[in-house]
């Protein structure tokens, strides 16, 4: 293919090539020269344009395809346009030439067409540059179109159209001929040349003004007769004609003066009165239309109605929103009076009313609910509501008027009715989709919806009253709040009218369709209406049979309220469930005996009513069956089961009961077996084993019944066909979006579609499509349906003998009948066979014996034969599950010989048709069937798929051939070649007419490229070759004409996107998404988003600039409503979610964008936000003008901010006008997801000084940050609308940025931070969600956000608090009253869910409240921070918490009763029963399931609080109840666990805590043992954090103290939580719970053992019993010993950070030398925290028990020592090792050690653990990487903390004293300082015994190296510390030698000192170190003078050198010293030195 890429044809390499290579290549080249012509500068194009203009002309010639030809004259005109012009004229000259000639052989064809598509090319691009040659190119055209087949035709069209087009007015003279030409061509036989004609008129109306002027009748007339039989393609172009040109009639400004006598002035009445006439009288004209009319035949055909339809919507589209707006009421009343009485022929009979309202409906839906805005919806609301209210006037009057005139009243009432049911069920969708925005449009009073619709509900006709309660349906779901009033509402005029049949229906299917309303509001409806209705119910059915005149309505009413309660759910129905069954079983007799006399018994009029009651009980109890499954308990279904066999009973009786009472039965009869057949599919037949013949025989016999004359293939057989193989039948039945209009033309004549009253018992059910109304299709067909479904699992039940007779007679049944009734029959029995074996296959069963094979082949195989399509479908999707039963090689092999016998020999379309789908059919369900069969079939599809004889055959088989791609799978590797040069031949040759060829082309193309695969990234020739093939393929199904082959093309270059990225282009694979972004076609538009979505998760950037650069390039093509150039692609989506109705389409919108967001919100920033900012503000016009005022009167200068909100009207018009709400909330999350996305990007997002440095760099970076203005703003518009789900959102937002912002300063003003300045406006977006209409939902999202604004710590005064906590202060007051006085709007739960948020967020706000005022309290303790809080003016810390104590005590009522609820609502099931029956303080015990989730939601929170409230009383507080004032039944937890009758038993302080404290305490211990996968670590944090809490005071401690099984059983838990949970955090405060525990268990044993003491005086010392674990024995039991659980959590976490503790790591006990490692932080948090807890165990235990576990602790209090010492700079510790240190001190200095009981086992575990110590000094230096000062300090603490006589004896000893002097030989000053600092405390140590070897073995050493420093003076500042460190050691030596050995002492020091002093000269000249050495020296003198003076005046007498340089240095002294100059110096130093001394104070 690489050859074909050149600008001239290589015709060397084109010649060497077979055909079909031939035509690819010249395509190839052609696509490639059409994108080269445009690159070439123009002297290259002219220098070889003679060339290719031959080349091109040659082409011609050779007959090109239809896309190559197209291709073809697009090069030819690009050519020209780019080149020179001169020779164009020979060109044109040459096409006609080629057009005139007479040569009419099949073969010349082509090239005929190819000079006609060449003239349209030229002229389109040439234009008038071609001058007056168009006349004759014209004529010439027009001429050849009379001799022309139908290609020739339909080019010649679309060549016309091209001509026009290029021309513009020019072409006025030939525009007459046009329009004659196109007019015949218009109701041409082919349907692709009406579309062409249609296209060409609709260039031609651009300037021929005649057709909207004068001719407007005529092109009216025609347009209507194109309608006629036409298909779906033809509706939507001719429609797109006539509207266009009667809404051009209407707006266009006509020309010059001088014509304008000719021209006449066309009102918009005249425009739709034409219209109208289309609709009503269809094609044909005035004269004939009378004539039939007079006899009364005519009927308007239905595609004609369709088709006018289709033309209404175009026709108002075109004139646009702001047109409807203006003309709405007149608009209105036409539409609504094509369905009234004054035109007959549109409603004459039910099934044409029932398709002429769906039209209407259709109409209305299309413009209001798409063209208008919410404003302009509301205002058109009110108009119908008018309108409704007008008929309703006019019923009125007829029903009051009592003259003998009252049966033109009924004709009157028929007349009103059609247009009451449009007006009504547009109002009711209008409102639907405007949601809760609606609400003003129901709170005007002058409009007075809800009075009209309730008032219409007692019309005298059916379908009003049920399009009166579909309406109130509507307006509940929209607006929640309005639900419970209108059921109140319908039930009481239900019980007052009990008496008017019309009430009674009308407001019982009100009742019904408010309870199907309540599954779509999440907050329900008051649990005791159920109660209501079902004793309404009860009442209706018992009432009954006191009124003949009533009886039938009060039946169907009663069984009706109870099918629609069943709705509600289990929740709702288990209180009934047994008044219910009893109903059920006193409606059938009881045995079959009562069933004869009852037959003997009634006359018409009861059975009819005992039918109707029936068939309702029957369809209550399928509606309980389908909605409350879990009450299907064995016991319910005994109840449930007898009346079932006596159902079945009467369903044999019935024809002998129509027999008997004629036809008013007819209808009554089919619907109950419509309802038996409907619950008998939903029960398993395992329930009826008993009637499964007797049912069997019944459906045979309904199913072949003699009086079903309609054919209704179109709904039985769909769902029995494959999805797939339905594409190949009626594109009808492919989802359009017409599909609501276009059902009808699907289902055929003489069947209606489907509509409410044909079932008025739908109305409650669950709507199948969105908001539009339920349409059950008539009964006749319905128990069709059920009858085919039921027979597919009777059949599947029966004995095998029955089966077999039963399909017997079923096959005979179809030879018995002849014509039309054989093809009803033979659909009803393949539809009845095949359900049956879609069900066997399904349920995974066989189908073994011969015989029933037989008659199933024989049916099967009769219907592959058949006429109709769908049935030949069918048939083929049975054959292959016939063969998946069966299940046999042999048997599919022989049903696959079978077809292929047939293909072979039989010629016709049918045959070949139906057996081609029957093979794809069986590859689909058995795989690959065997190789060898694989190449026959595809040998025999490749041959039918080039019979071009027939269309139908290519397409079939073609569909068949992609289905065996498919399921073969690699197996087709081999035959890949020529299965795609065989597409690609097809797909440039078929013509374009033949468009379902093309498609199947597509699918064939489609599954080949998924059979690739990743294959086609290959590199070798033969992939390319199949991969350009591919490419080639999709090229030419994107330019092919049909929408769904452009759907086909885009399907496949998305699989190759997939397999393939780098092959496909993707700036051509964007234009053409962009282009169909906006198509008319439902399903292009789906594979373009499809496509879109794909791409942008792997290339978003690209796509996203490839879309904006194609729309800044593009002039005409893109004719897009989205405006890609201002808003980019990501505007236009948003534009289009806004418009689209398709539900998997939005969803497809919506992840697309969430892709984009998620890769490019960070690099465009800005642009992602005024997307957002433009469609949130687009919104705010109606919205903020409310609340602009408020903060205007808070701050004067926030002025500015509201303006902003508001001026809107810059002139520039806005990107996107009136968004709808669903938009905006998408928006709004969106805006909370950029802030995710900032989140993990940089951290200048959240920081300003930072942002503001880096946008200086670089202006083009953009963060977050620099827009918080704009997302408050955001969150304020949304948080401040009319919809409740946008509010909820802005919510959201509001809280994202205030968690997101709250930390961030503010640079400008240090000790302020950034949000500070956004209160008002934080505080105007909280204030309407606490008004008393808003709905609880979002009144509990506000409450979050109040409290996280008060947490946040944003705003520091208290007054700006006082605003917002005011709000939260009015909502604790408003649930103090309790559940019973919140609103009666909702569900129980729901103001369960509000009181819960409200006490959640004051929790939030007290525990910060809590934690401020401690973190104070410290900071006061460290002095210097409090003057500065103090002087800042801001609030106190404990201001917060004042503002929370006024409230405290209601508070911690409140709080306390929420807990009790939680843990009695969290109590395992078998505790159900002693659950308090009136439910707890917050909830009611019928909505205990749906008020749990809101208690799970807000508990851990108020446990916290709890818990701190608890402790700052310290448990000893009177009870909270006095004086504050009491609920409305005392929920405090005092009535815990008593029944509310008992008197109020008086308890003792002790047991209130008591039971409080085990509430605390057992909520967590139940969460915390068992955490749920979903537990947030917001609630195991606070449920750690009350914990904590709870033991911070004594009295809860002494209580696990004293209970040691409660101790260890949060002990364990707490375990659970640190191994399950890897949040350093959450195991922190794990951890702190564990220490406190351990402390109770201290003091708890401290004070046993002063009890004791106390008790038993201390007389007898030996008897006193042992306390603590252990006892006498010392043995720990684990599971009941504290300790141990103790020591087993804490190893747990040690061994996790270490795994170097763990000897079985290991492998050696002692621990292997490892490296020292350094933990992370919050490692090493941990390990410090757990060692702790060791050292403080031993206290726990006896004696005895301390032994036991002292080896463990010293062994890890080591282990941790030694893998954690590593060597820091400047000789610090390591956290760990500090703490493990402490730890050490701990243990050593434990009484245990002293213990007499437990002394020597102590001293000799110690000694063995100084040993380890010992040994971490290993000789051979493996241990070189250990920190000797923190090994030195371990030997220190034992030196100077055990008995001496663990460390004394003497090979101890003898290693300590090596370590130390081996220490101080190391050079590391900083060691050196350390170990003097050890000595020194060592040498102190009191007991002679201990420090005196260590002096005797180091002073001597000590004092070489001072001399030796002394004799080189020191240099730098260590040196210095070294040397007064080692003059320390020396004092204290001084201090602690005995009185003779002193003076030597001293007069080894002071030469020292002395020599250091320097005179006064020396002074001034000396180093910093040298000065201070000097002052440190004299300092020392000083003090050693006074204190040793005699020794002292010895020394000085005997040494005057000495003596004189002492004077000397003093005398200097005192004069330096007269200000204060080296005292600074020192200070600084000793700070220094006590620093350190400070961090290893462990001594």
């Amino acid at each position: 293919m690489e050859l074909a890429h050149s600008l001239l044809l290589n015709e060397e390499a084109y010649n060497q090539l077979g055909e079909v290579q031939k035509a690819e290549f010249i395509f190839d080249w052609l696509r490639y020269l059409e994108k080269l012509l445009v690159a070439t500068s123009r002297s290259d194009v002219r220098e070889k344009q003679k060339t290719l203009v031959e080349q091109l002309l040659s082409l011609l010639n050779s007959s090109p395809g239809p896309p190559t030809r197209k291709l073809l004259a697009k090069n030819l005109a690009l050519l020209y346009s780019i080149g020179d012009t001169f020779s164009v004229y020979e060109t044109i000259d040459k096409c006609n030439d080629l057009i005139r000639s007479k040569d009419d052989s099949p073969s010349y064809l082509p090239t005929k067409l190819a000079a006609v598509v060449c003239l349209g090319s030229l002229y389109k691009k040439l234009g008038r540059i071609l001058g007056n040659t168009f006349t004759d190119t014209v004529g010439n055209i027009l001429k050849a179109m009379k001799s022309a087949e139908s290609q020739g035709r339909y080019e010649i069209m679309l060549s016309l159209q091209n001509i026009l087009n290029g021309l513009g007015a020019a072409a006025a003279p030939c525009h007459r001929d046009v329009y004659k030409a196109a007019r015949s061509c218009l109701t041409d036989r082919s349907m692709a040349i009406r579309c062409a004609a249609a296209k060409c008129l609709l260039e031609l109306q651009n300037e021929a003004v005649f057709m909207w002027s004068t001719d407007l009748d005529s092109v009216a007339t025609l347009c209507f007769k194109s309608f006629e039989g036409s298909n779906y393609d033809v509706r939507i172009s001719v429609s797109k004609l006539l509207g266009t040109v009667l809404a051009k009639a209407i707006i266009s400004k006509h020309p010059g003066a001088a014509s304008r006598q000719s021209i006449r002035r066309v009102s918009l009445e005249e425009v739709l009165e034409l219209l109208g006439t289309g609709f009503l009288r269809g094609s044909s004209g005035f004269l004939r239309a009378s004539g039939d009319m007079l006899k009364g035949t005519s009927s308007v055909s239905r595609d004609v109605r369709v088709g006018v339809t289709q033309a209404y919507v175009v026709f108002i589209s075109t004139l646009g929103g702001a047109w409807l707006e203006k003309n709405f009421a007149a608009f209105l009343s036409h539409i609504l009076s094509l369905v009234s009485q004054s035109h007959p022929k549109a409603t004459q009979t039910q099934i044409d009313a029932v398709c002429s309202r769906r039209c209407v409906s259709f109409i209305l839906r299309a413009t209001v609910g798409g063209l208008l805005g919410e404003k302009a919806q509301i205002a058109a609301a009110k108009d119908i509501c008018q309108a409704i209210w007008k008929l309703k006037k006019v019923m009125d009057a007829v029903m009051s008027d009592g003259n003998l005139e009252t049966r033109l009243g009924s004709a009157d009432v028929a007349a009103s009715q059609h247009m009451l049911v449009c007006a009504l069920q547009e109002l009711g969708n209008l409102i639907h989709s405007l949601g809760t925005t609606a609400a003003p449009l129901l709170q005007d009073s002058s409009a007075g919806i809800l009075d009209n619709v309730i008032s219409v509900t007692v019309h005298p006709s059916i379908s009003v009253r049920l399009a009166a309660a579909w309406c109130l349906h509507c307006i509940a779901v929209a607006l929640p709040s309005y639900l419970t009033p209108l059921l109140d509402r319908c039930l009481e005029r239900l019980t007052v009218l009990k008496s008017s049949p019309e009430a009674v229906t009308g407001f019982s299917f009100a009742v019904a369709a408010l309870l199907g309303a309540v599954k779509h509001c999440p907050l329900g409806i008051p649990h005791g209406k159920g109660k209501i209705i079902m004793a309404l119910a009860e009442d209706l059915l018992c009432s009954a049979a006191q009124n003949s005149r009533l009886s039938a309505q009060r039946t169907q009413a009663g069984w009706l309220l109870i099918a629609a309660l069943m709705t509600l759910g289990p929740a709702f129905v288990s209180h009934h469930l047994a008044r219910v069954l009893l109903l059920w079983r006193c409606v059938f007799p009881v045995s079959p005996k009562d069933l004869e006399t009852e037959k003997s018994r009634g006359d018409s009029f009861t059975w009819q009513v005992t039918l109707e009651g029936r068939a309702g009980a029957l369809c209550a109890i399928k509606s309980f069956v389908a909605h409350c499954s879990d009450l299907l308990t064995e016991e319910v279904m005994q109840h449930l089961l007898p009346p079932l066999p006596c159902a079945v009973d009467l369903l044999t009786q019935l024809s002998s009961i129509l027999k008997t009472y004629g036809s008013p039965l007819k209808t009554p009869s089919v619907v109950y077996r419509q309802r038996l057949y409907e619950l008998l599919i939903l029960l398993s037949p395992e329930t009826y084993e008993g009637n499964l013949s007797a049912i069997l025989r019944e459906l045979a016999a309904d199913l072949t019944a003699a009086d079903v004359q309609v054919a209704a293939s179109s709904f039985l057989l769909p769902p029995l066909c494959h999805q797939d193989d339905l594409l190949i039948l009626s594109p009808l039945l492919q989802e359009t979006d017409h599909r609501f209009i276009e059902e009808q033309l699907l289902l055929g004549s003489g069947i209606a579609c489907g509509s409410l009253e044909y079932d008025p018992y739908s109305i409650y059910e669950k709507d199948v499509e969105g908001d539009s109304v339920p349409k059950p299709l008539p009964p006749m067909l319905s128990v069709t349906s059920s009858a085919v479904k039921l027979f597919g699992v009777v059949c599947a039940h029966v004995g095998e003998a029955q089966r077999l007779l039963v399909l017997e007679q079923l096959l005979d049944s179809i030879k018995h009948t002849k014509g039309a009734r054989q093809q009803v029959v033979q659909l009803h029995v393949v539809s009845s066979v095949s359900s049956f074996l879609k069900y066997v296959a399904g349920s995974k069963g066989h189908l073994s014996p011969e015989e029933v094979r037989r008659p199933v082949l024989a049916l099967v195989m009769g219907a592959l034969e058949s006429p109709s399509p769908l049935l030949r479908c069918a048939a083929a999707e049975a054959w292959a599950r016939l063969a998946q039963v069966v299940d046999d090689g042999a048997f599919t092999a022989a049903l696959a010989q079978v077809s292929f016998d047939k293909l072979k020999s039989a010629r016709d379309a049918v045959t070949r048709t139906g057996h081609s789908l029957a093979l794809g059919s069986l590859h689909r369900y058995l795989g690959g069937i065997s190789s060898q069969h694989l190449n026959s079939c595809v040998g025999i599809l490749y041959t039918l798929s080039q019979d071009s004889t027939s269309p139908d055959v290519q397409t079939w088989a073609l569909h068949s051939l992609s289905l065996i791609i498919d399921s073969a799978g690699p197996l087709y590797y081999i035959h890949a070649e020529p299965t795609l040069s065989l597409i690609m031949m097809l797909l440039l040759n078929v013509p374009p007419t033949h468009a379902e060829v093309h498609q199947s082309l597509g699918r064939c193309l489609n599954a080949l490229i998924t059979t690739l695969g990743p294959e086609l990234q290959g590199n070798s020739a033969s992939v390319s070759t199949l991969r350009s093939s591919c490419l080639l393929g999709c090229a030419v199904m994107q330019d092919n004409p049909d929408c769904l082959v452009q759907a086909q093309a885009i399907s496949c270059l998305q699989q190759l996107h997939m397999f393939a990225p780098r092959h496909v282009n993707l700036s051509s694979l964007v234009s053409c998404l962009c282009v169909n972004l906006c198509s008319p076609y439902l399903l292009l538009r789906r594979a373009v988003l499809a496509c879109l979505r794909q791409l942008v998760q792997r290339e978003a950037a690209e796509v996203s600039e490839h879309a904006v650069m194609l729309a800044k390039n593009s002039r005409e093509e893109l004719t897009l409503d989205a405006n890609i150039r201002e808003v980019g692609l990501e505007g236009a989506l948003l534009t289009l979610l806004d418009k689209e109705t398709d539900q998997k389409l939005c969803h497809d919108i919506k992840e697309t964008l969430n892709h984009m967001l998620t890769s490019m919100a960070v690099d465009k920033l800005s642009f992602w936000l005024k997307l957002c900012k433009d469609v949130l503000a687009a919104s705010a016009d109606f919205a903020t003008v409310t609340c602009v005022d408020t903060m205007q009167e808070e701050e004067g200068d926030k002025g500015d901010d509201a303006s902003v909100l508001t001026s809107r009207n810059d002139g520039r018009p806005h990107p996107f006008t009136n968004p709808r709400w669903a938009t905006r909330v998408f928006t709004a999350e969106c805006v909370c997801r950029i802030i995710n996305q900032c989140e993990n990007a940089h951290s200048a997002h959240f920081d300003v000084a930072l942002a503001q440095e880096m946008k200086k760099k670089d202006s083009r970076s953009d963060f977050l940050v620099l827009h918080l203005a704009d997302l408050i703003r955001m969150a304020f518009m949304a948080a401040t609308d009319h919809s409740d789900q946008l509010r909820l959102s802005g919510l959201e937002t509001l809280l994202v940025v205030i968690r997101r912002f709250a930390t961030i300063p503010e640079p400008e003003f240090p000790g302020h931070v950034i949000l500070e300045q956004y209160q008002a406006n934080v505080g105007a977006a909280l204030r309407p969600a606490f008004t008393s209409e808003t709905p609880p939902d979002v009144t509990a999202k506000a409450c979050q956000v109040c409290s996280a604004w008060i947490a946040s710590g944003v705003v520091s005064d208290l007054n700006d608090i006082r605003r917002v906590h005011q709000l939260l202060v009015a909502s604790l007051t408003k649930i103090q009253v309790g559940k019973e006085a919140l609103s009666h709007l909702y569900n129980e739960s729901a103001s369960t869910m509000e009181i819960l948020a409200v006490l959640k967020a004051w929790a939030e706000v007290y525990i910060i409240a809590v934690e401020r005022h401690k973190n104070h309290r410290q900071s006061l303790k460290t002095p210097a921070c409090s003057e500065e809080s103090v002087g800042n003016g801001s609030i106190s810390p404990d201001g917060l918490l004042e503002l929370v104590h006024a409230d405290l005590g209601t508070l911690s009522r409140l709080w306390l009763a929420a807990l009790q609820d939680f843990a009695l609502l969290t109590l395992p099931s078998e505790f159900a029963s002693q659950l308090p029956v009136e439910g707890g303080a917050f909830y009611t015990a019928e909505t205990s399931e749906n008020a749990k989730l809101h208690y799970y939601n807000s508990w851990a929170l108020i446990l916290h609080a709890t818990a701190l409230w608890l402790t700052s009383t310290g448990f000893v507080v009177a009870d909270p109840d006095e004086g504050a004032p009491n609920l409305s039944r005392p929920v405090t937890p005092t009535s815990m666990c008593q029944g509310s009758s008992s008197g109020p038993i008086v308890k003792s302080p002790e047991d209130v805590y008591t039971e409080r404290f085990h509430l605390i305490l057992g909520i967590s211990v139940k969460f915390l043992c068992s955490l749920r996968s979903d537990a947030t670590m917001e609630s195991i944090t606070a449920c750690l954090h009350a914990l904590q809490a709870l033991l911070d005071v004594p009295w809860p401690r002494s209580k696990i103290g004293s209970d040691q099984d409660l101790g260890i059983e949060l002990l364990n838990v707490l375990h659970r939580v640190i191994l399950t949970r890897e949040s350093p955090s959450i195991q922190l405060a794990s951890l702190e719970v564990v220490r406190q525990i351990i402390c109770a268990a201290q003091e708890h044993v401290k004070e046993k053992r002063r009890s004791a003491e106390v008790d038993d005086g201390a007389a007898e010392k030996e008897t006193l019993p042992e306390f603590g674990e252990g006892k006498d024995t010392g043995g720990l039991v684990p599971g009941k010993s504290l300790v141990f659980a103790t020591l087993e959590l804490c190893v747990c976490i040690l061994v996790r950070q270490l795994p170097g503790l763990n000897p079985k790591l290991t492998g050696s006990p002692g621990g292997k030398a490892t490296k020292p490692q350094m933990l992370s932080e919050d490692g090493s948090r941990l390990v410090s925290a757990a060692l702790v807890i060791l050292s403080e165990l031993p206290a726990v235990c006896s004696p005895e028990g301390s032994i036991s576990i002292l080896p463990t602790i010293l062994y890890l209090t080591t282990g941790v020592l030694r893998e954690t010492a590593v060597k820091l700079p400047g000789g610090q510790l390591s956290s760990t090792a500090a703490a493990s240190l402490q730890a050490l001190k701990g243990i050593l200095s434990s009484p245990m050690a002293r213990a007499e009981k437990s002394h020597t086992a102590w001293t000799g575990l110690l000694r063995s653990a100084l040993t380890t110590i010992l040994d971490c000094w290993d000789p051979d230096g493996t241990h070189q990487e250990l920190d000797e000062v923190s090994l030195l300090t371990a030997i220190t603490v034992f030196i100077l903390s055990t008995s001496p006589e663990v460390t004394t004896i003497p090979c101890l000893q003898k290693r300590c004293i090596e370590k130390f002097k081996a220490t101080l030989e190391i050079k590391d000053p900083m060691v050196q300082i350390k170990t003097y600092q050890l000595l020194l405390s060592i040498f102190q140590y009191p007991n002679p015994a201990v420090s005196y070897p260590y002096i005797y073995s180091l002073v001597s050493s000590i004092m070489q190296k001072l001399q030796e420093i002394d004799r080189r003076k020191p240099e730098d500042t260590t040196e210095l510390q070294i040397f007064q460190e080692g003059i320390k050691v020396l004092e204290a030596l001084v201090a602690v030698a005995e009185e003779q050995h002193r003076s030597q002492l001293v007069a080894c020091l002071l030469p020292i000192l002395i020599s250091f002093v320097l005179d006064e000269n020396a002074l001034g000249s000396a180093t910093s170190v040298m000065r201070n050495l000097h002052d440190f020296a004299l300092q020392n003198l000083m003090q050693i003078g006074p204190q040793y003076s005699s020794v002292f005046k010895s020394v000085m007498a005997s040494s005057p050198a000495l003596k004189a340089r002492l004077e000397a240095a003093i005398k200097g002294n005192q004069e330096t010293v007269k200000v204060k100059t080296p005292t600074s110096k020192h200070t600084k130093n000793s700070g220094k030195s006590s620093s350190i001394q400070l961090k290893t104070n462990f001594l």
